[in-house]
């Protein structure tokens, strides 16, 4: 018996890289998957393709940075289902410029990335909590980066040590922050929120990276389907804890 089948999920950020990825592995899993992206175009795109597969997935249009889009999906989910079982705050971007030291980054570039990667999954978690409520053990995963911890970057020995990127690193440790205080708020529930490093995954935003994106999906989803006697308030890279 599947017993993710009657599960609703909903992806941010989800119409490439890690964030399909997530989607797939989800509707794999049996979960219905909402595949929320800014463009309502390319999520139907996308959410077509997966439906082609036999996979339970639809689209949905959200910008994490648009109150009235976050809004409009908060009321497209109630009437389609009523209730979220599980959000994974995906989104994210990157904009420091890796030619300029810490302090050459503009206020720009912190305003922005601080908007998506910290506003954002903080506005949309909210706006969801109360559909998040109706679930019987809902899991809210936030995806971070270990580039947001402390802890490692003041370490020589850690392997990105010398990657410092101010507004990404410090936008993905308050996400952590976010992370503690709402697994604080919601301990006597049964809802559970984790965060998770997906490590460095080859996509568009980090062609780079030493890990394939169904290996760095593979963390979110793990959270995201968390039994009853798993961790809340954690940070974790596929399975590991990561330290803050």
């Amino acid at each position: 018996m599947n017993t993710h089948q009657n599960k609703i999920a909903l992806v941010t950020g989800a119409t490439r890289g890690i964030g399909a990825e997530t989607v797939r592995q989800l509707a794999g899993a049996g979960v219905h998957t909402l595949l929320a992206g800014r463009s309502r175009g390319t999520a139907v795109e996308r959410a077509l393709k997966l439906q082609a597969e036999g996979l339970p997935v639809e689209a949905l249009q959200l910008d994490v940075t648009d109150a009235a889009s976050i809004a409009a999906a908060v009321r497209e989910v109630e009437q389609r289902h009523g209730r979220l079982d599980i959000l994974v705050n995906n989104a994210g971007i990157f904009r420091d410029d890796l030619a300029a030291t810490p302090s050459a980054q503009s206020l720009e570039t912190w305003r922005e990335t601080f908007d998506t990667n910290l506003f954002g999954v903080v506005a949309t978690t909210r706006a969801f909590l109360p559909l998040l409520r109706r679930s019987a053990a809902a899991r809210i995963v936030n995806l971070s980066s270990a580039l947001a911890s402390l802890s490692l970057h003041s370490d020589p020995g850690f392997e990105f040590h010398d990657f410092k990127f101010p507004a990404y690193d410090a936008s993905k440790t308050a996400l952590n922050a976010w992370t503690v205080h709402l697994a604080h708020e919601l301990r006597d529930t049964p809802i559970k929120v984790n965060a998770v490093d997906p490590g460095s995954v080859r996509t568009d935003m980090n062609e780079h990276g030493g890990l394939d994106v169904a290996t760095g999906a593979s963390g979110s989803v793990r959270m995201a389907l968390l039994d009853g006697d798993g961790p809340s308030g954690s940070f974790t890279h596929l399975g590991e804890v990561v330290p803050w």
